[in-house]
């Protein structure tokens, strides 16, 4: 179904064709009509199909029809998201919707200072992008009023509430209008988000355009079984035999990352961290110059896992397996999108091995395993046999003999023959 078939105003149309969209994806083809007949909705769809697009055009239409004023302090529309990467990109990508509108845009978060966004907020702005706690900031100085909003949307809600913004998002909302269209998207689902829908939304219509918690289709997955100790060693020879080139990892802490990328820049690999200690304005060139190929590797904590939308990724590295299952569909979430091809490699010790049963069990597959010859490495089982033969070897015989006897009580016991 193409763009043109919405019959969407000349302006739009002409800026979609400047971002060179003329086909829409599947969830823009089920969410943005009744999204633009102003329908409650909750989206379930996996990360890069063009979500940004399902809700921002129906919003941008909407106020078009119904042109009003901008006013100071007050906006029409409020992207709530996560993160500051998610809030930057989704400023970016609907201002390029609405480069030959009058309808101006900002994002609001924190690492920053609070002085230009004010300044922007006093002046009026008509859609609003922040993450909660930034905007319940500027809320208690008096810099936004809510109570014109007419379109609100909850981006990457799932993540939201695993962070801990369930209240701030629910508290944010009741200064709303209580008129607003209200539209709630996710990567995945769960009982946490089911009931937040159905504390926020009215007669929602519920799309779900792949299936639950699923990870796209053109993602090749593969895993290399190794030694925590040796998971750096193992990435740099597969760096180098494979000539790989844009790689995204992640890790789960960030000292992971930082002794990671020490032992890069031993090896004058050109990379940088991105994570929570690193400020704003160094999170924010380390992906442009991932983006723009000045960077070999970007190495990540959970903070960039969503939002990171790389053109043409071909690889994304778990240095570590994320402790939520439905976290390894959202980090893998930045390659193959779109419909392009993408790799998930991820590096499992004999620690994370119930994890990697856990994610499997989730995306509902069995991900392959690669044995790379000189990282080879014993099953988890045996390693924690070992362990206790060598516990018990210390003790007592009378505790060995116990050991030997529950050893035998576990073995089948053999049939007793038939008679005859």
């Amino acid at each position: 179904m193409q763009f043109s078939s919405l019959d969407l105003a000349a302006d739009l149309q002409r800026a979609l064709l400047e971002c060179g969209y003329s086909t829409m994806t599947p969830v823009q083809v089920q969410a943005i009509v009744p999204a633009r007949r102003g329908k409650d909705l909750q989206v379930t769809a996996q990360t890069g199909t063009g979500k940004t697009a399902a809700f921002a055009l129906p919003i941008l239409q909407r106020m078009l029809d119904k042109p009003k004023a901008t006013v100071e302090r007050r906006p029409r529309a409020l992207i709530l998201t996560p993160t500051r990467e998610l809030a930057e990109q989704l400023a970016n990508a609907i201002s390029s919707y609405a480069q030959f509108l009058s309808i101006s845009v900002t994002a609001l978060y924190g690492g920053v200072k609070m002085g230009g966004q004010a300044n922007k907020l006093t002046a009026g702005v008509d859609i609003v992008i922040s993450t909660p706690g930034r905007l319940l900031e500027h809320m208690a100085l008096g810099n936004v009023i809510l109570s014109d909003v007419e379109f609100v949307v909850l981006d990457e809600a799932d993540r939201m509430l695993d962070m801990g913004f369930s209240a701030d998002v629910l508290k944010l909302l009741q200064m709303t209008a209580s008129s607003r269209q209200t539209m709630l998207f996710s990567a995945t689902t769960s009982p946490a988000v089911n009931e937040l829908s159905h504390k926020i939304l009215r007669n929602h219509q519920q799309i779900r355009v792949a299936k639950v918690n699923s990870t796209a289709d053109t993602v090749n997955h593969v895993v290399y079984p190794v030694e925590e100790s040796r998971k750096i060693e193992l990435f740099e020879q597969l760096l180098a035999e494979n000539n790989w080139f844009q790689v995204l990892v992640f890790t789960s802490t960030k000292e992971q990352a930082d002794r990671l990328l020490a032992d890069l820049q031993k090896t004058k690999v050109n990379a940088a961290v991105c994570h929570g200690d690193k400020s704003q304005g160094s999170r924010r060139r380390a992906i442009a110059d991932f983006k723009s190929a000045k960077l070999q590797v970007l190495i990540a904590t959970e903070v960039a896992a969503r939002g990171l939308d790389i053109q043409g990724l071909d690889y994304v590295v778990n240095f570590n397996l994320p402790y939520l299952p439905e976290d390894y569909v959202h980090r893998i979430g930045r390659t193959g999108r779109a419909g392009a091809a993408g790799n998930a490699i991820s590096f499992v010790s004999r620690e994370e091995e119930q994890t990697l049963e856990r994610i499997q069990k989730l995306i509902g597959d069995d991900i392959k395993r690669i044995v790379k010859p000189g990282f080879e490495v014993s099953n988890r089982g045996s390693l924690l046999k070992n362990i206790s033969r060598k516990v018990l070897s210390g003790r007592s015989n009378k505790v060995s003999e116990t050991v030997i006897d529950l050893e035998k009580a576990t073995k089948p016991k053999a049939k007793p023959r038939s008679a005859g």
